[in-house]
């Protein structure tokens, strides 16, 4: 899973991104079931990973006035639109396997069909434990295969064509998460019409658990 799309073809494909049509079909439900999960959650400071033209980060800023919300890809034609759209949001370009932010700068952490894209899937998440504070959210929602041999069949077709990328499995994606120190707290199919009747996305939401505090141990006398 190393090998890595090109920005080239998300320079192109911003053109056609914003298009009510694709957002319709493919977007909007997936930013519906993460900004319903992120309603519960006590976040001041939110990043949108794999912002694209940075739908979902202007909704977040919309919802959350009071938030700060920064929104990172890695594609400057994506990033372009995204600036146009509104400069409520901080954009910045960046790779998902390389954030450029420090140590628990945010309070959550968000990623909408953008995951699939990362060529270090496990990196990947590993860096959004790092960026989240002790008790932060992570909410990545993105296409779950039934099979990794059905995975593994869809990236061997988007390697032939260029562009490569890796559906995992719902399996797969906890045991990513928690190997990165999550705590995964639930994994929802998001309904949408019409592929995902199919291929449904699924969002996964894990929190970083919360740091104990140090104990002093009792002086023995």
């Amino acid at each position: 899973m190393r090998n890595s799309a090109q920005p080239w073809f998300f320079d192109a494909w911003s053109a056609f991104y914003d298009l009510p049509l694709v957002q319709w079909a493919t977007y909007w439900p997936v930013h519906d079931a993460i900004v319903a999960a992120l309603r519960s959650r006590d976040a001041r400071r939110i990043l949108d990973v794999g912002c694209g033209t940075g739908q979902l980060s202007a909704r977040l800023r919309r919802e959350r006035p009071e938030a700060w919300v920064a929104g990172c890809d890695f594609s400057a034609g994506m990033l372009r639109q995204a600036a146009a759209r509104t400069r409520a949001v901080e954009w910045v370009r960046g790779d998902a396997c390389r954030l450029p932010f420090r140590d628990r700068s945010f309070d959550a952490v968000v990623s909408s069909e953008a995951f699939h894209w990362f060529p270090d899937q496990q990196l990947a998440t590993e860096e959004l434990f790092r960026v989240l504070a002790p008790g932060g959210s992570a909410l990545v929602a993105l296409v779950n295969t039934p099979a990794r041999l059905i995975s593994g069949g869809i990236q061997a077709a988007s390697r032939i064509a260029g562009e490569p990328f890796y559906w995992p499995t719902s399996a797969e994606m906890r045991a990513r998460f928690e190997r990165a120190g999550f705590e995964v707290s639930a994994q929802t199919r998001i309904f949408r019409v019409p592929g995902g009747l199919l291929l449904p996305p699924v969002l996964t939401c894990a929190v970083r658990p919360a740091e104990r505090p140090h104990r002093v141990p009792r002086s023995r006398s």
